[in-house]
């Protein structure tokens, strides 16, 4: 199993994410690679909470031009953990 901090990348802090929290749901971006089982044995390492469900998108590169050139951003893989009743993160995203 691979180190919870090579997993979860860092937290996504924007407005629909930061809505979710009301509902115990926290949005990550993880390794491109990593699976369901090992961002819930991440976070339930990293933050000692309980995940009840975990949701995985997969981001595709935007194109983007420069001028003549042009290029792609990088994929991306989100995932959104929902927590089990009366857990919660705390510190999470600064809030």
């Amino acid at each position: 199993m691979r180190d919870a901090r090579d997993v979860l990348i860092r937290p996504v802090i924007s407005e629909k994410s930061v809505g979710l929290l009301e509902h115990s749901k926290y949005s990550f971006w993880v390794d491109p690679a990593s699976n369901k089982i090992e961002i819930k044995h991440a976070v339930e390492k990293m933050f000692k909470v309980k995940v009840e469900e975990v949701r995985t998108l997969n981001i595709k590169g935007k194109l983007k031009k420069v001028g003549r050139s042009a290029g792609m951003t990088p994929g991306r893989k989100k995932a959104v953990v929902t927590l089990r009743e009366g857990h919660k993160i705390e510190g999470f995203a600064g809030l």
